[in-house]
């Protein structure tokens, strides 16, 4: 197509980057991308696929306790830690290799080293063993992800990121963890799940900002109910290492003057673009605060040959995102259409125990656009619990334009919400009305059937 070596270099393997050179290749482009770390990113490595998996385990302890309920006796079971994680860890691998397969079966070359721009249409590779190699290029896609950001307060050495508790060696029976996102909440009921005690410390006075904040309420009212320590309008002073002090060995000093003892605090307060010495300065990149690289609706940025897909646009910072924006971005350079990126209606969810899911608009950004808003809610025990001791609640909303009918939004906490919200995401990305809703037959007995019976 050019006489560059290569039509398409993409730095970065992750699922966005993966996606992106696949799609190219398709197009009959000459495709290569560089990986300095592992591939399949942080979703597949530390991120999205190793957090589910414990997340299932954790979920266990519940399962037990429930299973008298319904007549099966057992004994105390026992939990292995490091056999879950040698489990983890070879299904990571498998997954690497699929990622490896894929970019071969596409035709993909693969540098697996650091990628630097020396300028728009060069790029030079460092392999681990310190070769060098340059080749010349004639679009660039950067699809670098984020990595974790701690903050810079004394004894901060002895905190761990997600990327770490993917690998401790063992279980603390004191944990505590600083971040009220996806991440800190995730861990939070893992490790809880799992016979941790474990203590939230969040800045702000409710976790999950962004999300509806009546399902907020309700999933901190299930966590406590669960055991779990939330502190919220607290910060972590600093972080002292006490020698002697066995599985205590921290102690965080709060700014309320308070003390949290724990074996290992994980730090999920944020992450920054992975952006340090790719030479994007050198190629004259517009970056924002954090680094991003800004770009617009077609992710180009302000160099016409240089794109950037994923967490490194710090635009919306999931894996489906990615994906979504790498096809688009295929699109646009190779299929002859141009396709800008739709951010709008993304379903999301947060593992948290129980799970908690949504499409659309929370209840607080309907009634901020739209004059006239309804909501319709359900809040229950579901029918697996009622032989049981768990008085756990799901918390099923939508929300709805009462002018037009149509469905702003659906949100919901409680056991199967991902997999439930997802089905309504595909209506709610329709323009659906609470009369399409209503319309629909139940499936009963489910959980589900309640968004189609709301009154």
């Amino acid at each position: 197509m050019t006489d560059y070596d290569y039509d398409l270099f993409v730095i970065g393997a992750g699922s966005g980057g993966v996606r992106a050179s696949r799609m190219a290749a398709g197009h009959g482009a000459r495709v290569a991308v560089a990986e300095e770390r592992y591939l399949g990113g942080t979703c597949v490595n530390v991120g999205c696929v190793p957090k589910k998996l414990l997340v299932c385990a954790s979920a266990f302890a519940d399962h037990y306790r429930e299973a008298a309920g319904f007549g099966w006796e057992a004994e105390q079971p026992a939990f292995d830690w490091a056999r879950l994680i040698a489990n983890k860890n070879r299904e990571i691998e498998r997954l690497n290799g699929i990622y490896r397969g894929l970019l071969d079966g596409a035709g993909v070359e693969l540098f697996e080293g650091r990628a630097r721009l020396i300028d728009p249409h060069s790029v030079e590779i460092e392999a681990e063993d310190g070769g060098r190699r340059r080749v010349t290029v004639d679009q660039v896609l950067v699809a670098v992800g984020s990595w974790p950001e701690l903050p810079a307060i004394p004894g901060i050495e002895h905190a761990i990121s997600s990327n770490e508790a993917f690998y401790l060696e063992r279980l603390p029976q004191r944990f505590a963890v600083v971040g009220g996102g996806y991440i800190g909440v995730e861990f939070a009921g893992i490790f809880a799940g799992l016979g941790c005690d474990v203590t939230l410390i969040y800045r702000g006075p409710l976790f999950l900002r962004g999300f509806d904040e009546e399902i907020r309420t309700h999933l901190a009212e299930e966590m406590r109910s669960r055991g779990i320590d939330l502190r919220f309008d607290s910060r972590v002073e600093s972080i002292e290492e006490r020698a002697g002090a066995g599985d205590d060995r921290l102690r965080l000093h709060l700014d309320s003057g308070d003390a949290v003892d724990c074996g290992h605090v994980l730090y999920a307060t944020g992450r920054r673009p992975l952006v340090a010495e790719l030479g994007l300065g050198d190629c004259g990149v517009a970056q924002g605060e954090l680094g991003e690289i800004l770009v617009d609706e077609y992710s180009r940025s302000n160099v016409p040959n240089i794109w950037a897909i994923g967490d490194v646009t710090d635009r919306l910072n999931l894996t489906p995102v990615a994906i979504h924006e790498a096809m688009c971005l295929s699109r646009t350079l190779y299929g002859g259409e141009p396709t800008p990126v739709d951010h709008e209606t993304v379903a999301t969810a947060v593992f948290s125990q129980p799970p908690l899911a949504a499409v659309g608009l929370t209840e607080e950004e309907a009634r901020a656009r739209y004059d006239e808003v309804d909501v319709y809610r359900s809040r229950f025990r579901p029918l697996k619990l009622t032989l049981t001791d768990n008085q756990e609640r799901t918390l099923v909303k939508l929300i709805v334009d009462r002018v037009s009918g149509r469905v702003l939004g659906a949100h919901m906490l409680g056991a199967d919400a991902p997999e439930i919200i997802q089905g309504l995401a595909v209506a709610v990305k329709m323009g659906a009305t609470k009369d399409d809703f209503d319309a629909a037959m139940a499936i009963h007995p489910t959980s589900a059937e309640e968004f189609v019976t709301l009154r």
